[in-house]
Protein backbone atom coordinates (compact mmCIF):
# COMPACT_ATOMS: atom_id res chain seq x y z
CA UNK A 1 0.00 0.00 0.00
CA UNK A 2 2.77 2.44 0.99
CA UNK A 3 4.69 2.38 -2.31
CA UNK A 4 1.19 2.95 -4.42
CA UNK A 5 0.52 5.93 -1.93
CA UNK A 6 4.05 6.93 -2.56
CA UNK A 7 3.21 7.02 -6.02
CA UNK A 8 0.01 8.93 -6.41
CA UNK A 9 2.25 11.60 -3.88
CA UNK A 10 4.41 11.80 -6.33
CA UNK A 11 2.61 12.18 -9.55
CA UNK A 12 0.08 15.20 -7.76
CA UNK A 13 3.15 16.59 -6.95
CA UNK A 14 4.27 16.78 -10.33
CA UNK A 15 1.08 17.93 -11.64
CA UNK A 16 1.43 20.89 -9.40
CA UNK A 17 4.97 21.48 -10.23
CA UNK A 18 3.87 21.87 -13.85
CA UNK A 19 1.08 24.09 -13.01
CA UNK A 20 2.59 25.87 -11.24
CA UNK A 21 5.69 26.52 -13.80
CA UNK A 22 2.72 27.31 -16.37
CA UNK A 23 1.35 29.69 -14.02
CA UNK A 24 4.54 31.68 -13.74
CA UNK A 25 5.75 31.54 -17.45
CA UNK A 26 2.23 32.85 -18.51
CA UNK A 27 2.53 35.56 -15.53
CA UNK A 28 6.29 35.99 -16.27
CA UNK A 29 6.69 35.45 -20.12
CA UNK A 30 10.00 34.36 -21.31
CA UNK A 31 12.15 37.76 -23.20
CA UNK A 32 14.61 37.97 -25.27
CA UNK A 33 18.21 38.29 -23.38
CA UNK A 34 19.40 40.77 -25.44
CA UNK A 35 16.78 43.49 -26.43
CA UNK A 36 14.46 41.85 -23.66
CA UNK A 37 11.16 41.36 -26.28
CA UNK A 38 8.89 38.49 -25.45
CA UNK A 39 10.18 34.84 -26.93
CA UNK A 40 8.54 32.00 -26.99
CA UNK A 41 11.74 29.80 -25.84
CA UNK A 42 14.52 30.97 -23.68
CA UNK A 43 17.40 32.79 -25.89
CA UNK A 44 17.46 35.65 -28.23
CA UNK A 45 14.58 37.20 -30.15
CA UNK A 46 14.90 35.93 -34.00
CA UNK A 47 15.76 39.46 -35.26
CA UNK A 48 18.75 39.51 -32.15
CA UNK A 49 19.70 35.87 -33.14
CA UNK A 50 19.95 37.04 -36.93
CA UNK A 51 22.58 39.46 -35.55
CA UNK A 52 24.94 37.35 -33.57
CA UNK A 53 27.49 36.28 -35.76
CA UNK A 54 29.08 32.71 -34.24
CA UNK A 55 32.73 31.74 -34.98
CA UNK A 56 33.28 28.54 -36.71
CA UNK A 57 35.60 26.62 -39.12
CA UNK A 58 37.41 27.80 -40.98
CA UNK A 59 39.75 29.59 -38.61
CA UNK A 60 43.47 30.15 -37.33
CA UNK A 61 43.81 26.93 -35.41
CA UNK A 62 45.99 28.79 -32.97
CA UNK A 63 44.14 32.25 -32.17
CA UNK A 64 40.50 31.14 -33.32
CA UNK A 65 40.76 34.30 -35.77
CA UNK A 66 37.92 33.18 -38.42
CA UNK A 67 39.32 33.20 -42.49
CA UNK A 68 36.70 34.11 -45.06
CA UNK A 69 37.76 30.94 -47.29
CA UNK A 70 39.14 27.46 -46.08
CA UNK A 71 42.79 27.17 -46.71
CA UNK A 72 42.81 23.38 -45.40
CA UNK A 73 43.87 22.28 -41.84
CA UNK A 74 46.09 23.96 -39.02
CA UNK A 75 46.80 27.34 -40.86
CA UNK A 76 47.75 30.47 -38.85
CA UNK A 77 46.38 33.68 -39.30
CA UNK A 78 49.50 36.85 -39.81
CA UNK A 79 48.55 37.39 -36.59
CA UNK A 80 49.61 34.11 -34.86
CA UNK A 81 53.11 33.90 -36.59
CA UNK A 82 53.95 37.36 -36.23
CA UNK A 83 53.18 37.66 -32.71
CA UNK A 84 52.75 34.20 -31.33
CA UNK A 85 51.13 34.23 -27.51
CA UNK A 86 51.96 32.51 -24.66
CA UNK A 87 48.97 30.49 -24.62
CA UNK A 88 48.87 27.78 -27.03
CA UNK A 89 44.83 28.44 -28.93
CA UNK A 90 42.12 30.35 -28.02
CA UNK A 91 38.05 29.70 -29.16
CA UNK A 92 35.34 32.28 -29.13
CA UNK A 93 31.84 31.50 -29.52
CA UNK A 94 31.27 34.75 -31.66
CA UNK A 95 32.39 38.09 -32.65
CA UNK A 96 32.10 41.10 -31.07
CA UNK A 97 29.57 43.37 -32.46
CA UNK A 98 26.76 44.91 -31.35
CA UNK A 99 24.73 42.28 -29.81
CA UNK A 100 27.56 40.71 -28.07
CA UNK A 101 28.49 43.88 -26.91
CA UNK A 102 25.29 44.02 -25.33
CA UNK A 103 25.50 40.79 -23.39
CA UNK A 104 28.96 41.21 -22.32
CA UNK A 105 28.35 44.64 -21.13
CA UNK A 106 25.42 43.41 -19.36
CA UNK A 107 26.32 40.32 -17.67
CA UNK A 108 29.25 42.37 -16.44
CA UNK A 109 28.23 45.54 -15.16
CA UNK A 110 24.39 45.25 -14.99
CA UNK A 111 24.17 41.79 -12.47
CA UNK A 112 22.55 40.06 -15.26
CA UNK A 113 24.23 36.77 -14.17
CA UNK A 114 20.95 35.45 -15.61
CA UNK A 115 22.82 35.68 -19.27
CA UNK A 116 25.73 33.32 -18.04
CA UNK A 117 23.64 30.15 -18.92
CA UNK A 118 23.24 30.76 -22.61
CA UNK A 119 26.74 32.53 -23.22
CA UNK A 120 28.53 29.10 -21.45
CA UNK A 121 26.47 26.93 -23.12
CA UNK A 122 27.60 28.69 -26.79
CA UNK A 123 31.49 28.68 -25.31
CA UNK A 124 30.99 24.84 -24.35
CA UNK A 125 30.40 23.62 -28.20
CA UNK A 126 32.90 26.39 -29.35
CA UNK A 127 35.46 24.95 -27.18
CA UNK A 128 34.54 21.72 -27.64
CA UNK A 129 38.34 20.74 -28.88
CA UNK A 130 39.49 22.48 -26.14
CA UNK A 131 37.30 20.92 -23.21
CA UNK A 132 37.82 17.44 -24.59
CA UNK A 133 41.66 17.57 -23.78
CA UNK A 134 41.29 19.92 -20.54
CA UNK A 135 42.12 19.16 -17.14
CA UNK A 136 40.89 22.31 -15.10
CA UNK A 137 38.91 25.35 -16.39
CA UNK A 138 40.16 28.49 -14.74
CA UNK A 139 38.17 32.26 -14.78
CA UNK A 140 40.31 34.94 -15.41
CA UNK A 141 40.88 37.30 -12.07
CA UNK A 142 39.75 39.98 -10.46
CA UNK A 143 41.32 42.38 -8.11
CA UNK A 144 39.64 41.94 -5.03
CA UNK A 145 38.69 45.70 -4.93
CA UNK A 146 36.85 45.47 -8.42
CA UNK A 147 35.83 41.67 -7.63
CA UNK A 148 34.09 43.64 -4.25
CA UNK A 149 32.57 46.65 -6.50
CA UNK A 150 30.84 43.94 -8.83
CA UNK A 151 30.42 41.80 -6.40
CA UNK A 152 30.30 38.74 -8.94
CA UNK A 153 33.11 37.99 -11.25
CA UNK A 154 31.22 37.31 -14.62
CA UNK A 155 34.24 35.29 -16.00
CA UNK A 156 33.41 33.02 -12.88
CA UNK A 157 30.07 32.85 -13.86
CA UNK A 158 30.66 31.52 -17.11
CA UNK A 159 33.46 29.24 -16.32
CA UNK A 160 30.43 27.67 -13.92
CA UNK A 161 28.36 26.73 -16.76
CA UNK A 162 30.49 25.07 -18.53
CA UNK A 163 32.14 23.10 -15.96
CA UNK A 164 28.58 22.08 -14.96
CA UNK A 165 27.95 21.17 -18.91
CA UNK A 166 31.76 19.58 -19.42
CA UNK A 167 31.98 17.94 -16.13
CA UNK A 168 35.61 19.70 -15.70
CA UNK A 169 36.44 21.20 -12.31
CA UNK A 170 36.94 24.82 -11.83
CA UNK A 171 38.95 26.52 -9.92
CA UNK A 172 39.32 30.09 -8.95
CA UNK A 173 41.83 29.94 -6.23
CA UNK A 174 44.77 29.23 -8.33
CA UNK A 175 45.39 32.10 -10.36
CA UNK A 176 45.30 35.49 -8.28
CA UNK A 177 45.51 38.81 -8.97
CA UNK A 178 48.58 40.93 -7.59
CA UNK A 179 47.64 44.34 -8.43
CA UNK A 180 44.89 46.48 -9.76
CA UNK A 181 45.65 47.45 -13.60
CA UNK A 182 43.80 50.50 -15.35
CA UNK A 183 40.77 49.49 -17.22
CA UNK A 184 41.93 48.06 -20.27
CA UNK A 185 39.38 50.30 -22.83
CA UNK A 186 40.82 52.71 -25.17
CA UNK A 187 44.84 51.49 -24.43
CA UNK A 188 46.79 50.63 -27.58
CA UNK A 189 47.84 46.90 -27.74
CA UNK A 190 51.70 48.07 -26.74
CA UNK A 191 49.48 49.44 -23.63
CA UNK A 192 47.46 46.89 -22.85
CA UNK A 193 50.21 44.61 -22.79
CA UNK A 194 52.03 47.06 -19.98
CA UNK A 195 49.44 47.60 -17.89
CA UNK A 196 48.92 43.77 -17.23
CA UNK A 197 52.48 42.72 -17.10
CA UNK A 198 53.08 40.74 -13.69
CA UNK A 199 49.29 41.47 -13.04
CA UNK A 200 49.22 37.72 -12.33
CA UNK A 201 50.34 34.67 -9.71
CA UNK A 202 50.10 31.51 -8.69
CA UNK A 203 50.69 31.36 -5.13
CA UNK A 204 53.33 28.75 -3.85
CA UNK A 205 50.85 26.29 -2.06
CA UNK A 206 48.94 26.09 -5.34
CA UNK A 207 51.45 25.51 -7.60
CA UNK A 208 51.39 21.61 -6.96
CA UNK A 209 47.56 22.10 -8.65
CA UNK A 210 49.08 23.63 -11.49
CA UNK A 211 51.77 22.09 -12.84
CA UNK A 212 51.49 19.31 -15.59
CA UNK A 213 48.19 20.01 -15.55
CA UNK A 214 45.99 21.25 -19.55
CA UNK A 215 44.75 24.33 -18.02
CA UNK A 216 41.96 26.46 -19.82
CA UNK A 217 41.55 30.00 -19.27
CA UNK A 218 37.98 31.47 -19.19
CA UNK A 219 36.58 34.82 -19.68
CA UNK A 220 34.20 37.02 -21.46
CA UNK A 221 35.92 38.71 -24.34
CA UNK A 222 39.30 38.61 -26.38
CA UNK A 223 40.42 42.12 -27.96
CA UNK A 224 44.36 42.13 -27.73
CA UNK A 225 44.80 39.15 -25.96
CA UNK A 226 46.94 41.03 -23.47
CA UNK A 227 45.36 39.71 -20.18
CA UNK A 228 45.10 36.10 -20.72
CA UNK A 229 48.35 36.51 -22.50
CA UNK A 230 49.05 37.18 -18.70
CA UNK A 231 47.47 35.14 -16.96
CA UNK A 232 48.86 31.85 -19.31
CA UNK A 233 52.68 33.21 -18.78
CA UNK A 234 52.14 32.92 -14.87
CA UNK A 235 50.44 29.45 -15.01
CA UNK A 236 53.06 28.30 -17.46
CA UNK A 237 56.03 29.77 -14.58
CA UNK A 238 53.99 27.36 -12.68
CA UNK A 239 54.83 24.72 -14.83
CA UNK A 240 51.46 24.13 -16.44
CA UNK A 241 51.51 21.62 -19.63
CA UNK A 242 49.34 23.84 -21.48
CA UNK A 243 47.20 26.97 -21.67
CA UNK A 244 44.11 27.57 -23.63
CA UNK A 245 41.63 30.25 -23.78
CA UNK A 246 38.15 30.18 -23.94
CA UNK A 247 36.05 32.79 -23.92
CA UNK A 248 32.47 34.12 -25.14
CA UNK A 249 33.55 36.88 -28.18
CA UNK A 250 36.48 38.31 -29.79
CA UNK A 251 36.70 41.01 -31.70
CA UNK A 252 37.72 40.02 -34.68
CA UNK A 253 39.30 42.79 -37.43
CA UNK A 254 38.99 43.31 -41.17
CA UNK A 255 39.43 39.73 -42.48
CA UNK A 256 43.60 38.82 -43.83
CA UNK A 257 44.64 35.68 -45.71
CA UNK A 258 45.65 32.87 -43.96
CA UNK A 259 49.55 32.02 -44.21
Amino acid sequence: MRPFLRGAWNACHDVGRRVARLALDIALPTLCISCREPVSGEGLCPACWAKLSFIAPPYCARLGIPFVYDPGPGLLSMEAIAAPPAYHRARAAVRYDDVAGTLVHALKYQDRTDLAPAMGRWMARAGAELLHDADTLIPVPLHWKRGWSRRYNQSAALANVIGRQSKIPVRADLLQRTRATHQQVGLSRAERARNMQGAFAVGDDQRASVAGRHLILVDDVLTSGATVDACARALLRAKAASVDVLVFARVVEAFRPPI
